[in-house]
């Protein structure tokens, strides 16, 4: 599921189509907004909010101002094309469930997997429960920090990704950022030496990938070496040499995928049987010889204790 960074950019670029122009056509092909037609409204704005986009409108004909929700679940996306274009960027028009055209720009919304269109006044209903946002302009660390604190016998990487704690957290952060701070997902969110720090950490992680493609954490982007463990199961921890691990985190049925490295991160972990383990996507077809390998970025450090 894209995580907070890559919902913060595509709110980024469809603000930059859509803010200011008015809808000339709207298609929402959603069963219950069938009949909603917000066009001849303008564009506001395009903001993220942890792992939902909020499309404002504005008021007209004595009507309440509206917002356009949308999240994009595991599948979904939005993207933009030149109006008249011809729609040459769609993936299949069975899978398109929004439209958004501009005398100048189209968006278009593929595969989401929430939409609601609800006067803008009643958005708290749909992300009022979401904890501090670090990418949002309201970030408090301190509250991020008593809501991860809540509950003290939680295990950490549950509480990373409960969206009432810090809104727009995923596995990938969660995980690396656990790596980072030499910490088991299995622990208790209690024995946390300094939750504030990882709390930081996790904010300075999304920032530092905001504004590019690939999140990396190593601050390597050759192939295989741009994060610790997330989605290295069966390889050799980047740091130690060891051998990282998955395993499952959380209740189900809302357990989700642990990368660790049992040895850079001492605490409890899951008992398994022990078997080798493939990296997530290793079935996947190598790039094609000569591809173009990437320049090194700073990677963001932990600054807690070990």
């Amino acid at each position: 599921m894209p995580e907070g960074d890559v919902v913060w950019r595509t709110a980024q670029r469809l603000h930059r189509a859509l803010a200011g122009r008015q809808l000339l056509a709207c298609d929402l092909r959603w069963p219950s907004l069938a009949t909603a037609d917000p066009s001849g409204r303008r564009v506001l704005e395009v903001v993220s909010a942890g792992k939902h986009l909020l499309t404002r409108l504005d008021a007209a004909g004595g009507e309440p101002a509206l917002t356009l929700h949308s999240h994009l679940r595991m599948e979904g996306s939005w993207y933009v094309e030149r109006t008249g274009s011809g729609g040459r960027g769609r993936r299949s028009a069975s899978g398109v469930r929004a439209v958004l055209t501009t005398a100048e720009w189209t968006a278009v919304g593929h595969e989401l997997g929430m939409l609601d269109l609800v006067p803008t006044s009643a958005e708290a209903g749909l992300v009022g429960h979401l904890g501090p946002d670090p990418l949002g302009p309201g970030w408090d660390a301190a509250e991020a920090e008593r809501r991860l604190l809540a509950v003290p016998g939680r295990h950490v990487g549950e509480a990373l990704l409960d969206q009432r704690v810090l809104a727009g957290v995923g596995t990938f952060y969660m995980a690396e950022a656990c790596f980072l701070a030499g910490v088991s997902p299995w622990s208790a969110v209690q024995d946390l030496p300094r939750p504030a720090a990882l709390v930081g950490l996790l904010h300075r992680l999304l920032h530092a990938n905001k504004d590019r493609t690939g999140q990396i954490t190593t601050g390597d982007l050759r192939r295989g070496r741009q994060n610790f463990v997330h989605a290295r199961s069966g390889l050799p921890c980047l740091r130690c040499g060891g051998t990282v691990r998955v395993a499952l985190v959380g209740p189900p049925p809302q357990e989700r995928t642990a990368f660790y490295c049992p040895r850079c991160q001492p605490g409890p972990t899951p008992t398994d049987d022990g078997r080798p383990q493939q990296p997530l996507g290793a079935a996947r077809r190598p790039r094609p010889d000569g591809a173009r390998t990437p320049r090194r970025h700073t990677p963001v450090t932990w600054s807690g204790p070990r």
